[in-house]
């Protein structure tokens, strides 16, 4: 008989808490973590609602920078707004190998850089784009198109851009023909008939459309519908549909990264030239605001102050600076519903956290359906080629098959009387 002693029910219970812990914190630092997609900036071609796999193999994993923290959490302990962390250590960060560079049209999670809160680097709010330039590129759009190095971007069939469109129809549409084009209509996306003070709110708020009737024609106007090229085309077969307009935004905005010095708008932008490690940049009163958050923020620098038009390091005057890591330029593929880098700049290399994937997981957020969007489970994102859904099947029934397995497997071992 064996003299070992059975382990007690909170024991055996806490021993496997500490290993899933332990486990589910080391897989999600160097290999894979979850995400969801919260707003409507990817669409579509990332949904709400979508459960995300995201990279750290691809551009490699970062080693922690605020190594005191509750482990599966980011900046607050759930439920509550008490940080989860303690930045009383700050360690130097580095980048392990991976087995990729970012590239353009990578779809990227990464901390958000001009983060208001004062959160250590990895701890900013995690924010998804695609990178539209890389470090050293030089980007420009015009009218809404995209140039990189003077040549128009090219971003694949599967890549599924929105951007906003003025449509006048006959009548309201129904939610029947809105769903079938994927187009919301909740609460928080249409307010029919608002005051033009409540249209204008909702617009900044929730970059949702409003809905008005002419009184004159009895036609209804959809202002800043965000639609794709297929969608505008499957809509102006409808017959209700008098009109489809393209928005262009060409007004300068003072919300524009380096509004100082230029007069460029969301739709006009550029051309700007993505800064590269190690690349000798010039820095006047033209050319502050766009190195300003580089070289006072993201790298490490002795009182780095601008006065009089001259660069200030330590002390010393210098009129020009070297740049010390990479930067890239994201946006969201809803162009006109996407706080990106046309507004707050670049994104530096250590803010990179990984590429997305798959989506393992979708669910439509929309209160009338709710429903699972069964062809996004095991999405391969960005990719012309796609799991077959018998596949799908069966990676679902070994995954759930393999889980009853080993519960039945531990009820059994535990009916065992070691004595």
């Amino acid at each position: 008989m064996s003299n070992k002693k059975k382990k007690g029910f909170l024991r055996e219970w806490g021993d496997a808490l500490l290993f899933a812990v332990v486990a589910a914190t080391f897989i999600r630092w160097i290999a894979f973590e979850a995400f969801t997609i919260p707003t409507s900036s990817m669409e579509k071609s990332l949904y709400i609602g979508d459960f995300l796999f995201v990279s750290k193999l691809h551009y490699g994993p970062r080693t922690p920078k605020t190594p005191l923290q509750v482990p599966l959490t980011h900046q607050k302990i759930w439920g509550t707004d008490i940080n989860s962390f303690s930045d009383a250590i700050q360690l130097p960060q580095f980048r392990l190998p991976g087995f990729s560079e970012v590239k353009n049209n990578d779809v990227v999670v990464f901390n958000y850089p001009a983060e208001l809160n004062d959160y250590p680097t990895d701890l900013k709010t995690n924010y998804i784009k695609r990178c539209i330039g890389i470090a050293g590129d030089d980007i420009e759009i015009k009218e809404q198109v995209v140039y990189i190095n003077g040549q128009k971007a090219d971003y694949g069939d599967y890549v599924n851009l929105q951007t906003g469109y003025d449509m006048v129809t006959k009548q309201l549409l129904t939610k029947d023909a809105l769903e079938e084009l994927s187009i919301y209509y909740n609460i928080h996306d249409v307010a029919i008939f608002p005051s033009p003070e409540r249209a204008n709110y909702i617009n900044e708020q929730y970059g949702g459309y409003v809905i008005s009737k002419s009184s004159e024609n009895n036609t209804y106007t959809y202002k800043n519908v965000n639609l794709t090229d297929k969608q505008v085309k499957e809509l102006k077969k409808n017959p209700l549909v008098v009109s489809i307009t393209k928005v262009m935004d060409i007004e300068p905005s003072p919300n524009i990264f380096g509004s100082a010095v230029n007069n460029w708008s969301t739709d006009n932008f550029g051309p700007l030239h993505i800064p590269k490690e190690g690349e000798e940049v010039k820095i006047t009163t033209e050319t502050w605001p766009y190195y300003k958050d580089i070289i006072q923020k993201y790298e490490e620098n002795d009182n780095p102050q601008f006065k009089g038009g001259k660069l200030y390091i330590g002390g010393q005057a210098t009129d020009t600076y070297t740049i010390q890591q990479n930067y890239y330029f994201m946006m969201g593929d809803n162009r006109h519903n996407s706080l990106d880098s046309r507004f707050w700049g670049f994104v530096p290399e250590d803010h990179i956290i990984g590429k997305a994937v798959m989506t393992w997981f979708s669910r439509n957020p929309n209160p009338d359906t709710g429903s699972v969007r069964w062809d996004r489970i095991l999405h391969i994102i960005d990719s012309d080629f796609q799991l077959p859904s018998i596949i799908k099947i069966i990676i679902l029934a070994i995954f759930f098959g393999t889980i009853f397995f080993f519960s039945k497997k531990e009820k059994a071992n535990k009916g065992i009387d070691n004595n």
